[in-house]
């Protein structure tokens, strides 16, 4: 179990915002930070690593990390930690990168099986594509079976394909080393497909917190589905009205009637649901 009470004053584009988190985590649970950019996530993460200080009380298995303004050091925090950036040795091979963690030559040879990067493993950083670079990362991350695994936002610079497959394989390792995990992500499928709980961060604080599909999969009425996303245009073809809105990763047209149009302004936030097979976005 992992309980976390913090309290740090941040500094951002709108001036000074507190970030003040209470919360706990259950040993083995997938929780997914979601919220605006600057709403405290990549920070948190931070706090939780021994990278920034903050005040307030952070146990993990009655272990002390934060009490205070005493701070456990990062190197004594069983913490493994996946950036957006790969930061590999690049003068090391692949199983070089994994033995620099730990010396254990069976768990590197796991790893990279799981990953399907054991053919590689004589290789250079320098010669892998971005892919296998973050699946090194997210090995080498795994090297000291890290009492918690932060990600923070791995997969954001990968294409679709491949997004897919390294979501499954952090799944797999997830799985198989029973690691708690924290990721931040912005992508509402990847969210639903890897976490079994979300929070959703706002102003440095808690907005929400719940199952990943209460969060995700909330309807009002009789609505049988319903998605946020932001409404890229309005048009008018012929005599209808089409918006188009994004929705995490994809694009998609909705005819829209023009009462709806009245209340829509291009590059707000909405609500695209369905009731009765008809289509409607409202503001959020």
């Amino acid at each position: 179990m992992i309980n976390i009470d913090i309290k740090k004053e941040l500094h951002g584009a709108h001036g000074v915002m507190p970030l003040d988190l209470a919360f706990s985590v259950k040993k083995g649970e997938f929780v997914a930070l979601s919220g605006e950019s600057g709403s405290g996530k990549t920070t948190l993460l931070r706090i939780l690593a021994g990278l920034e200080k903050a005040e307030g009380s952070i146990d993990v298995n009655q272990e002390k990390w934060l009490d205070g303004a005493n701070a456990l050091p990062p190197q004594k925090r069983r913490i493994g930690f996946v950036f957006q950036e790969y930061a590999l040795f690049e003068n090391m091979t692949i199983l070089q990168n994994l033995l620099f963690v730990a010396k254990d030559k069976a768990l590197a040879k796991r790893l990279l099986e799981i990953t399907e990067l054991s053919q590689l493993q004589n290789r250079y950083p320098n010669t892998l594509s971005g892919g296998q670079k973050q699946r090194v990362s997210l090995c080498r991350a795994m090297m000291q079976r890290p009492t918690l695994l932060l990600l923070d936002e791995p997969l954001s610079a990968l294409n679709p394909t491949m997004r897919e497959k390294l979501q499954q394989e952090i799944l797999t390792l997830h799985k198989e080393f029973h690691t708690t995990t924290i990721m931040v992500s912005h992508d509402p499928s990847e969210i639903y497909k890897l976490a079994s709980r979300v929070i959703v961060l706002e102003n440095g604080k808690i907005k929400e917190d719940g199952k990943t599909k209460e969060i995700l999969l909330r309807t009002q009425g009789s609505q049988k589905f319903s998605f946020k996303g932001e409404l890229l245009e309005l048009k008018k073809v012929d005599v209808i009205f089409i918006a188009i809105v994004a929705i995490g990763q994809q694009i998609v047209e909705v005819v829209v009637s023009q009462t709806e149009v009245k209340h829509l302004k291009v590059g707000e936030n909405v609500l695209l649901s369905t009731k009765a097979f008809q289509p409607s976005i409202t503001p959020l």
